[in-house]
């Protein structure tokens, strides 16, 4: 019997080839008919089209009746029937449209109008296709009817606006402060605008008077070079990362550290911190966002999407929460609710080492050695290209002014002007007496809460301060009328 059960077990097929023979068998069994295309559901398709309607033009699908049409200047006789008037050609005078058109095309709302012939065509495309004229429906009520080629001049008139530079002040360098051993990696600034902190290459944490520039306090425990600084604003923490692993709080009572947050596998690059809940946000070179609570040092979650080393985090109250930057070229947008990514950005060629929201839009901008690229959230809808900054770019800052700066591995640094990208301002930066060319980098970059003052930690050892000139004029120092923002901008 022994025998038996051993020759019936040899004798069994193995797994692999009753795979093999399933698929073989299912192969032949619908080998007649393996292109045959799928049929129709007529009942699907109805339901794609509706929902497609619901989805797409649900702010247009049912607009407010028409008023009727008023009366031009001079015309006599009774009111005119309620009808749509018709246009032939937006060229021909007799033809013209009314006066609430020309008023409302011509007036400062240009930004309405483009929207409102936007979704106007949608509707005009569902309803009459064939038509060449666009009905629109103002705030107030009133019907605008013009033709496309006003449609696009008013177009063309908004973007114009759009793209004309506004003046700024150029930037000049107030003061230096030396003090650290090593390269200067991040900047923090306290809420009340008083001190601010930097973290260096010679593992030390060092905080300044903003006013006088003097040392306050030396704060030492990473074991190698900090690369990330963030200052609470609702508690008197200091949060900091470093190359060693480590993530620390400190409590600016005590000048101690009192908490450590054990979980990144390699350095950590960033941290950032939600400025609404108690969470931390930190990135490093094991290609992760983790995000923490600062409490209880839990590990709330890890973010996974990344292939290479994630560089640089901002965060904000409304979602996308938390936007990451990595040297795979890619920038994520996370939902911090579901702890997955909403959107992927892959349009740099290069690794992103930078981002900057924008204080009051609902923007940000990435940078890297190909662009400096701005984006509208929620769902990163590209909007334009900062051209003109070929290097690699570290540090991007942002003040309320509009005025966004980006400093450079080559100690450079360009201003530009947020609405049009115009780069009012290419300087370089001035190494410290002793140092060598090579250690003209600029590292890290914040405004102080004023928007007044720029500080830059840079490879000189030093940091720097910024301030606008105030002698400065738009004659003395005026925009350059020959420029044209790039064809990748357009």
């Amino acid at each position: 019997q022994i025998f038996h059960t051993m020759d019936a077990a040899a004798e069994a097929p193995s797994l692999k080839s009753v795979c093999l023979r399933s698929l073989k068998r299912t192969y032949d069994t619908f080998l007649s008919n393996i292109n045959a295309p799928v049929p129709d559901d007529k009942e699907s398709h109805k339901a794609k089209i509706a929902a497609k309607i619901v989805g797409e033009y649900k702010h247009v699908k049912d607009l407010p009746p028409p008023n009727q049409q008023r009366r031009r200047p001079g015309q006599k006789g009774p009111e005119p029937a309620a009808k749509k008037p018709k246009i032939e050609d937006a060229d021909d005078e007799t033809t013209a449209p009314p006066e609430s058109s020309a008023t409302t095309l011509s007036g400062s709302s240009v930004s309405d109008v483009i929207a409102d012939l936007t979704l106007s065509g949608q509707r005009n495309a569902l309803t009459n296709p064939s038509t060449s004229s666009l009905i629109t429906y103002t705030p107030q009520g009133r019907e605008v009817v013009t033709s496309q080629a006003q449609a696009r001049l008013a177009l063309a008139h908004y973007q114009q606006q759009q793209l004309k530079p506004v003046w700024h002040a150029p930037w000049k360098l107030k003061s230096v402060i030396s003090g650290h051993l090593g390269w200067v990696r991040s900047i923090a600034f306290e809420p009340g605008n008083e001190w601010f902190c930097t973290g260096s290459a010679d593992r030390t944490i060092k905080l300044w008077d903003l006013a006088s520039g003097q040392l306050k306090i030396t704060l030492t425990g990473h074991v190698a070079t900090i690369r990330g600084l963030v200052v609470s604003n609702r508690h008197n923490y200091l949060f900091s990362c470093g190359e060693d692993k480590m993530i620390r709080c400190w409590d600016l009572e005590q000048n101690k550290s009192i908490r450590h947050y054990h979980g990144h596998l390699s350095g950590v690059y960033c941290i950032a911190m939600h400025p609404k809940l108690d969470v931390l946000v930190t990135g490093g070179r094991d290609n992760t966002v983790r995000v923490w609570d600062i409490r209880t040092k839990a590990e709330v979650h890890v973010l996974k999407g990344h292939t290479n080393a994630v560089t640089c985090l901002s965060t904000q109250a409304s979602d996308p929460q938390i936007i990451s930057g990595c040297e795979d070229s890619t920038v994520r947008l996370w939902d911090l609710g579901m702890g997955k990514a909403m959107s992927t950005l892959t349009n740099h060629k290069r690794g992103v080492r930078a981002l900057q929201v924008h204080p009051t839009e609902f923007t940000f901008a990435s940078a890297s050695p190909d662009n400096i690229k701005k984006w509208k959230f929620p769902h990163g809808d590209f909007i334009s290209n900062f051209s003109g900054h070929n290097s690699i770019i570290n540090a991007l800052a942002l003040n309320q002014d509009n005025v966004l700066v980006s400093g450079a591995d080559n100690g450079t640094l360009t201003f530009w002007d947020w609405t049009s990208g115009y780069p009012f301002q290419k300087s370089e930066t001035i190494v410290q007496p002793g140092s060598l060319e090579s250690e003209a980098g600029i590292f890290a970059m914040q405004y102080d809460l004023s928007g007044t003052r720029l500080i830059t930690g840079e490879a000189d050892k030093t940091i720097k301060i910024y301030h606008e000139d105030p002698n400065a004029t738009p004659e003395t120092h005026p925009i350059e009328k020959t420029w044209r923002p790039g064809k990748e901008r357009k």
